[in-house]
């Protein structure tokens, strides 16, 4: 990899992250690559992840599996007692298959 891609994403982590930590609350952490979407919820109190979802083996549009990824991130995050979380987009535009999971979460309870 060279320097500038990885300055370019060390850069996208530090202005997105960061924010997301100031909430004091978990982080919903989305990272989407040309196949497939991930969410994980994060706690960075203690440093490790609390769950997460991916769209592997999903069949559907794109919004569509992001869409059910959100819905099961949020699910096991009720599970777990987090009802409350920081949004974490991970330098992705807010448009399309993020949107499509942050509003799944939202719908299936979770507030952020």
């Amino acid at each position: 990899m060279s320097n500038t891609t990885t300055n370019l994403r060390q850069a996208r982590a530090r202005r997105t992250h960061a924010k997301a930590r100031i909430a004091g609350r978990p982080r919903l952490v989305v990272f989407r690559s040309n196949k497939y979407i991930t969410a994980q919820l994060m706690d960075d109190a203690t440093g490790k992840i609390v769950c997460g979802a991916s769209s592997k083996g999903l069949k559907g549009t794109g919004t569509e599996r992001a869409a059910a990824v959100g819905k099961q991130v949020a699910e096991k995050a009720k599970a777990a007692k987090v009802e409350a979380v920081a949004f974490d987009r991970n330098g992705f535009l807010y448009h399309g298959q993020v949107k499509a999971l942050a509003d799944a979460a939202r719908e299936a309870g979770l507030s952020f």
